[in-house]
């Protein structure tokens, strides 16, 4: 990844020397000294989602949202060697402490309360997608009787998924409502960031993974309350709401099965996390780093 970086940023005039890794998952984000930010796309099949992410929040900002922005490099997103790559203005961390739940709660519902935009968004029509050909396509990841495992479940909840009745009409999503997409800008201000996944589709989808990191990633159950209540719903009591977090529960181990031939910690946390769903263990803790 880094020698993606070092060649896309002289194609753009930037300078990669003393780049800082801030992350590796879907994307491989790097800091650079400038205060911009680049996403390097770990899929090879990022590109439209990238042009997505953009899009929206270029929108989203000219209407006030709170939300980080694209850097002015022309012609972005880019590919090189395979991978799309964008670029984003950096977001110093402002006064205010640490982000919560609270936060999130109340910019998922200013999110979904926006107008549909006028261009066409993708449709969250399979949440499982990217999971089931993650498992399709991992030679030497995967056991066969995980990858049996898995395809006979991503079936099952895939059926499950169609048989849903959601509680309003579908919305604008951000596609990964999680706690760490949240920055303190230096005005204080909370802004959603990590825009990969933005589509129109129901917003209880938005709203499962806080409840889901109830479950696995140490969240409290007054963070889970904090956020219902900034929201103005509590997901537990819709009818769909144990279908659902399972769901989640398999779309949390995607990125693990495709990070994993690169990435010893995402081979060993996808243990981990197979070894708790195979076992039907909702108490096991999973982890989003090294701890």
């Amino acid at each position: 990844m880094h020698q993606i970086l070092v060649a896309v940023c002289r194609r753009v005039g930037l300078d990669p020397s003393g780049a800082e890794l801030l992350r590796l998952r879907s994307n491989a984000v790097f800091r650079l000294r400038e205060g911009v930010v680049v996403r390097v796309a770990t899929a090879p099949d990022a590109l439209p989602r990238v042009v997505q992410a953009l899009e929206v929040t270029r929108w989203l900002a000219g209407r006030g949202f709170p939300t980080v922005r694209p850097a002015d490099v022309p012609g972005q997103p880019l590919l090189q060697d395979g991978r799309a790559v964008s670029f984003w203005r950096y977001v110093p961390a402002g006064p205010g402490g640490k982000p919560t739940t609270r936060d999130l709660g109340r910019l998922l519902r200013a999110l979904h309360d926006q107008p549909a935009p006028a261009f066409e968004l993708r449709r969250l029509a399979d949440p499982l997608a990217r999971v089931r050909y993650a498992v399709e396509h991992a030679p030497g990841v995967l056991s066969d009787r995980e990858r049996a495992w898995l395809a006979d479940r991503i079936a099952e909840l895939t059926e499950a998924w169609d048989n849903l009745r959601f509680s309003s009409p579908p919305a604008l999503l951000h596609g990964d409502g999680w706690i760490d997409n949240l920055l303190r800008d230096p005005g204080g201000r909370v802004v959603l960031c990590d825009w990969d996944s933005v589509s129109v589709g129901p917003r209880e989808w938005d709203l499962i993974p806080t409840y889901h990191g109830h479950r696995r990633f140490g969240l409290s159950a007054a963070d889970v309350e904090a956020f219902a209540d900034a929201y103005g719903w509590d997901l537990r009591d819709w009818p769909g709401y144990d279908t659902l977090i399972q769901i989640r529960e398999l779309y949390a181990i995607g990125i693990h099965i495709r990070n994993a031939p690169a990435d010893p910690f995402s081979r060993r946390e996808l243990a981990v996390r197979l070894d708790s769903i195979m076992r039907g263990d909702p108490r096991a803790r999973w982890h989003l780093a090294e701890a």
